[in-house]
């Protein structure tokens, strides 16, 4: 417990991006819940994409204040991957501190979430929007007091009677989504690629919905 606290109150995290200039410098965030009672749960899509970015540029997550980190550079533009260690609900003090730690722009940041509203494996970046009654967006909403911000919603469906949401979001994948999650989390990657190279009305023309 004592660990837990000193990640999310007591250290001053280092300074991660060595990037001058703003413009080139982004946060990457995937939303989701600490510990292995949620892992492979439709609610940490955020975190199993982020896992899966991971894996294919060689990164290691550190923990650090409010989260553990990762960075990498592509095509000129660096960036800081962030999983939130504040539990789904307080995601945007994660956000605000290392937006503002590492001083990157709001038009820079791309937050990854989990989509009942969205087929499976659909995939759709929007650079507004409300929360949609996400608690995790919501507090980034609250703690950037903006709605303008860019969020690539991660469809998980809604296969769930009147009452059972939460099970459902917190419940593991099914097999037949298993079967096709690995495709669409290296999709997941392209869109985050391309979000920082291309920019955000190129990638949502190639990516929303494919």
């Amino acid at each position: 417990m004592f660990e837990f606290l000193r990640k999310l109150f007591g250290h001053k995290a280092k300074q991660y991006l060595e990037e001058n200039d703003p413009m080139k410098k982004f946060l990457i965030t995937g939303l989701g819940n600490i510990g292995d009672k949620y892992e492979n749960t439709r609610h940490n899509i955020g975190f199993q994409v982020l896992d899966q970015l991971a894996t294919e540029e060689e990164l290691t997550f550190a923990d650090d204040r409010l989260g553990a980190v990762a960075t990498f550079k592509h095509k000129g533009r660096s960036a800081i991957c962030l999983k939130p260690s504040t539990y789904m609900n307080l995601s945007g003090k994660a956000v605000r501190y290392w937006m503002d730690k590492e001083k990157i722009p709001l038009q820079n940041i791309l937050i990854i979430t989990d989509d009942i509203n969205l087929p499976f494996g659909t995939i759709r970046l929007k650079t507004k929007g409300s929360d949609g009654g996400h608690n995790g967006l919501k507090d980034i909403q609250q703690q950037l007091q903006t709605t303008k911000y860019n969020r690539f919603r991660f469809g998980v469906g809604a296969d769930f009677s009147k009452g059972r949401q939460v099970d459902y979001v917190l419940g593991q994948w099914n097999a037949e989504e298993e079967g096709k999650m690995q495709e669409r989390l290296k999709k997941s990657t392209e869109l985050i690629r391309s979000f920082m190279f291309s920019g955000v009305a190129n990638t949502m023309n190639t990516f929303n919905n494919s």
